[in-house]
């Protein structure tokens, strides 16, 4: 995981990724397009998130393909993002609870009153 977290440090490869995300299997030419570094560059960037399994590679004849590997990502999610959501989740079921007996209880006292 460190690999992961390393890789998404840098704004160029959250870039590629976010690109990746928009149309999954393009080549280095085509993730060339509109950036100001060079070909060079930006291979060094897939080189790193190639080896932090964020993308994979294919073959397609002689163009290499690049394609976003979401499942690094979602493990983050599950291990860093998740367990938060969990607790405030469990704190938006408690605060529903309460106020559906707040209600209730308004409501006895409606017809008590009656």
């Amino acid at each position: 995981m460190p690999d992961v977290f390393s890789a998404l440090a840098d704004e160029t490869r959250r870039a590629l990724l976010d690109r990746l995300f928009a149309k999954n299997g393009q080549s280095l030419g085509d993730l060339c397009e509109n950036l100001k570094m060079s070909r060079q560059a930006v291979a060094k960037h897939l080189t790193i998130l190639e080896k932090a399994n964020l993308i994979s590679i294919h073959w397609q004849g002689r163009t290499k393909l690049h394609y976003l590997n979401p499942i690094p990502l979602a493990d983050i999610v599950q291990r860093w993002v998740g367990k938060f959501e969990d607790v405030r989740m469990d704190a938006l079921t408690d605060f529903k609870q309460q106020m559906e007996s707040s209600n209730l209880s308004g409501e006895e006292k409606i017809h008590v009153q009656r």
